[in-house]
C-alpha cells in the first residue's frame, strides 16, 4: 500500500498539471455544489466526508439510455450489469452480497426511502431520463440513514424552478436500442408538475437479453405558503427483461454472446425462460415546514407494491411485495456564542408484508408449488447530529443512531405453521468527523463511523430456500481521511484514504445447483485511495473554442479476507471477489462557439478476481467511449440537442457483471461490443 500511495500521489499531481473536468462548467459546479448528504447542505469543499456527485452534465456524456458508465467515472464506485436492465452496485465491495440487485446500499428518492424494507434496491426501475443527480456516500452512512455498511445513495429527480414547458427525447441505436422520453412541466415558481413518460426498448447485445422497460412519473412540489411546502412523486413501471446466466471459461472463450446452454437435465436459459417480469406502483410525499425561523422539519411517507414473477433454470418464482415507510427529520439552528450549530434528529421506519411462492419451472410455466413464505421485514432507526461550524474554518460532526431490524418468515405450505423470526435490535451507529478549511481552497477532513448491516430478506431467504434466520449481522468500524483543493474554479482536486475493518461479513455462495445463498465470512480488511482531478484549460465564449477540459479518478482497493475458513477451506488473505485493484477513469471535453461539443471517455479496469479462493480472474479490460453534437438555445425558450455517441470503441471482449463463487464456474456475463446511438433531445418553453 506505500508503495501504490507514493505512486498515486505521483499520477495525482500530473492528474492535476493534465487534466480537467467534464463538462464546460462542471469544475466550477463540482467545486460549488451543494451537497445534501448528512444534512450539511454545503459545498462540496465544507463537506467532511467522501461524497460523489454525478450531475445531470456527467450523465449527459455518454448514450442516454443506462447510468452505468457515469456512474463508473466516480472513484470507489462501481456499477455492473450482468445483462441489459440487471444492476448491481459496487460502493467500496459492496457486491460481495449481490449476486444480483442492489444490496447494502441504502437508496433514497427525493428524500423518500426507495430501498425496500427487505434490504434490496430495485434500481433497474428507473430509467435513464428519470434522474437528475446523484450523490454518492462511501462507507458508512448509518449515522444517519439507518443501519449499513456500503453507504447511501441520493437521487434527485427534478431541480427547482426549472422552466415551463414540452420536451422530447429519442435515440436509437445498435442491438435494436429504441429509447424514448416525452415530458411537460406545467407552471412555475411556488407551483409546479412534471408529468412524464420513458419508453426504453433493446433486442440485447447477447442471446436471451431483450429489454423492455416503460416508466410513468409524475413529480410536483407546491409551495403553500412562506413556511410550508409539499412535494409528491408518484411513479409506475413495468419492465422485463431476459437474463441469460453465466458462463463457463470455456463457453465464454467459444462464443462470449451465447446464453447459458442445456447441461445434462438443466435446461437452457431460454428453454427455461429465464427472465425478470416487475410491475411496480410508488406514492410519496414530502412535507416541509418552517416552524421558527431556525427550526424545520422535513416529514416523508410513501407506500409502494411490486409484483414479480422470476422463471429460471432452477424453479419459478413469484413475488407480491407491499410495503409502507416514512422518515422525519428536525433541524435546529440555535443561537450560539462561538460558531454556528445546528442539531439534527428524526427517525425512519419501514414495513413490508411480502408473499413468496417458489414453483417447479416447467418450459417457463409454473407448475407444482414447492415452498410459499409470508415475510414480514421490519425495521426502524433514530437518530440526532450535531454540526458545529467553528471560527477560523473548523467543522465538527457527531451523529449516531440506534437501529433494529426484525424479519419473520413463515412457511405456509409445511404445517404445523412455525414462523421463524430474527431480531438484530438496538445496534449503535456512531459517527465522528473534523474538518479545516485553509484560505478557501483548501480543506483537510477526517472521519470515524461504525458499519452495521444486518442481513436482506432475500439474504436470510435465499433461492435454495433454506431459511437463514442463524445469520449474523456484519459490523465494523471505518477510518477516513480526505482532502480536497481548488484553485481560481480551475482545477478542482479531491482525495481520500480509508481503512475498514469488517467482522461477519456476509458473502454470497452457490449450490451444485447453481442457487445462492449467504455466510458470514469471519473478518475482512477493506482498505483503498480514491481520487479525482479536474481541470478547466479554456473557458471563454467569445472564442472559437470555447471551453476545453479534462478529468481523471482513480481508485485503488486492497480488500481481503484477514480471517475466513469454511470447513477445510482457508481464504485467509486471499483478496476479496468482485473487487479490481486498480480503476482509472479519464475523460476530456471540447465545447466549440457554434455549439458543437465532444465529451471523450476512457477507462480501465485491472484483473477482477471471481471467487474466494482466487483461482478464477476476469480479465483487465479498456473502453473508449465517444460522444459528438451539436446543442443550441434559441430564441422563444426552444433547446435542440442532436448527437452521435459510441461506447466501447477498441471493441474489447469483457465480462462487466460476474457471477461470483459461481457453481460450475459459470462466472462470465459478456458486456457489449462496440455500439453506437444516435439521439435528439428538444424543449419548448420559456426561455429562462
Amino acid at each position: 500500500m506505500k508503495n501504490q500511495l507514493l505512486t498515486l500521489l505521483a499520477a495525482t499531481s500530473f492528474a492535476i498539471s493534465s487534466f480537467a473536468q467534464t463538462q464546460p462548467d462542471s469544475s466550477k459546479e463540482l467545486g460549488e455544489v451543494v451537497i445534501t448528504a448528512f444534512e450539511q447542505n454545503r459545498k462540496l469543499m465544507d463537506v467532511p466526508a467522501a461524497v460523489s456527485y454525478i450531475g445531470n452534465k456527467q450523465l449527459n456524456r455518454f448514450t442516454p439510455a443506462s447510468i452505468v458508465a457515469a456512474m463508473n467515472t466516480a472513484p470507489g464506485v462501481r456499477m455492473e450489469e450482468r445483462s441489459p436492465g440487471s444492476y448491481r452496485l459496487n460502493i467500496r465491495g459492496s457486491s460481495l452480497r449481490s449476486p444480483f440487485g442492489v444490496r447494502n446500499v441504502k437508496v433514497y428518492l427525493n428524500d423518500i426511502p426507495f430501498t425496500e424494507p427487505g434490504g434490496s434496491t430495485y434500481l433497474n426501475l428507473l430509467g435513464f431520463y428519470n434522474i437528475n443527480s446523484i450523490e454518492v456516500l462511501k462507507g458508512p452512512s448509518g449515522s444517519l440513514y439507518g443501519a449499513g455498511s456500503g453507504g447511501a445513495v441520493l437521487v434527485k429527480t427534478n431541480n427547482n424552478n426549472q422552466p415551463a414547458g414540452v420536451g422530447i427525447d429519442y435515440s436509437f441505436g445498435s442491438f435494436g436500442l429504441h429509447n424514448a422520453n416525452v415530458y411537460a412541466r406545467l407552471g412555475e415558481g411556488k407551483s409546479q408538475q412534471t408529468i412524464g413518460f420513458t419508453k426504453l426498448h433493446s433486442d440485447g447485445y447477447r442471446e436471451w437479453t431483450r429489454l423492455d422497460r416503460s416508466v410513468f412519473t409524475w413529480d410536483s412540489r407546491f409551495t403553500i405558503d412562506e413556511k410550508q411546502s409539499i412535494r409528491t412523486y408518484l411513479m409506475y413501471a413495468d419492465l422485463s427483461y431476459q437474463t441469460p446466466g453465466g458462463l463457463t471459461a470455456a463457453e465464454f472463450a467459444a462464443n462470449p454472446k451465447q446464453a447459458r446452454p442445456r447441461v445434462g437435465p438443466t435446461p437452457s436459459s431460454a428453454q427455461a425462460d429465464a427472465s425478470v417480469n416487475q410491475k411496480s406502483f410508488l406514492a410519496g410525499v414530502s412535507y416541509d415546514y418552517n416552524i421558527a425561523s431556525n427550526f424545520k422539519n422535513t416529514t416523508s411517507v410513501y407506500g409502494a407494491f411490486s409484483q414479480f414473477a422470476n422463471p429460471t433454470v432452477r424453479n419459478y418464482e413469484r413475488r407480491s411485495e407491499p410495503h409502507t415507510g416514512g422518515r422525519t427529520t428536525f433541524a435546529y439552528t440555535p443561537t450560539v456564542g462561538l460558531g454556528e450549530l445546528k442539531l439534527v434528529a428524526g427517525a425512519e421506519l419501514q414495513r413490508g408484508w411480502y408473499n413468496i411462492r417458489v414453483y417447479k419451472n416447467v418450459n417457463g410455466k409454473s407448475d407444482s408449488l414447492q415452498t410459499e413464505d409470508e415475510v414480514n421485514p421490519f425495521l426502524w432507526s433514530v437518530f440526532a447530529q450535531a454540526d458545529w461550524k467553528l471560527p477560523n474554518d473548523w467543522i465538527i460532526t457527531a451523529g449516531a443512531s440506534s437501529n433494529q431490524n426484525r424479519i419473520e418468515i413463515t412457511r405456509l405450505n409445511k404445517f404445523p405453521l412455525s414462523p421463524q423470526r430474527r431480531t438484530y435490535a438496538n445496534e449503535l451507529a456512531p459517527r465522528i468527523s473534523l474538518l479545516k478549511k485553509f484560505h478557501n481552497s483548501l480543506s483537510l477532513y477526517a472521519s470515524v463511523a461504525k458499519g452495521f448491516s444486518a442481513p436482506t430478506s432475500a439474504e436470510v431467504l435465499p433461492s435454495t430456500g433454506v431459511i437463514s434466520t442463524d445469520l449474523n449481522a456484519e459490523e465494523g468500524w471505518n477510518y477516513e481521511a480526505g482532502v480536497r483543493y481548488s484553485y481560481q474554479q480551475k482545477l478542482f482536486v479531491d482525495l481520500n484514504a480509508f481503512y475498514f475493518k469488517l467482522n461477519n461479513t456476509i458473502v454470497q455462495r452457490r449450490d451444485a445447483g447453481g442457487a445462492d445463498y449467504f455466510v458470514n465470512a469471519g473478518r475482512t480488511k477493506q482498505q483503498g485511495i480514491e481520487a479525482n482531478a479536474r481541470y478547466i484549460v479554456v473557458d471563454d465564449a467569445k472564442q472559437f473554442v470555447s471551453n476545453l477540459s479534462a478529468w481523471a479518478s482513480y481508485t485503488l482497493n486492497d480488500f481481503k479476507y484477514e480471517s475466513f475458513k469454511q470447513l477445510s477451506n482457508d481464504f485467509s488473505g486471499k483478496n476479496l471477489p468482485s473487487v479490481p485493484d486498480n480503476i482509472f477513469a479519464a475523460g476530456v471535453d471540447m465545447l466549440l462557439k457554434p455549439g458543437i461539443y465532444a465529451n471523450l471517455t476512457y477507462t480501465y479496469n485491472s484483473k477482477t478476481p471471481l471467487n474466494d479462493a482466487n483461482t478464477f480472474y476476469g480479465n483487465d479490460f479498456h473502453l473508449l467511449s465517444a460522444r459528438i453534437g451539436f446543442k443550441q438555445v434559441y430564441a422563444k425558450g426552444f433547446r435542440f440537442d442532436l448527437f452521435v455517441s459510441g461506447d466501447n470503441l477498441l471493441n474489447e471482449v469483457y465480462s462487466l457483471g460476474n457471477d461470483i463463487n459461481a457453481a460450475a464456474n459459470r462466472f462470465y456475463n459478456v458486456a457489449p461490443g462496440r455500439n453506437y446511438a444516435v439521439g435528439v433531445a428538444m424543449f419548448w418553453g420559456k426561455k429562462k
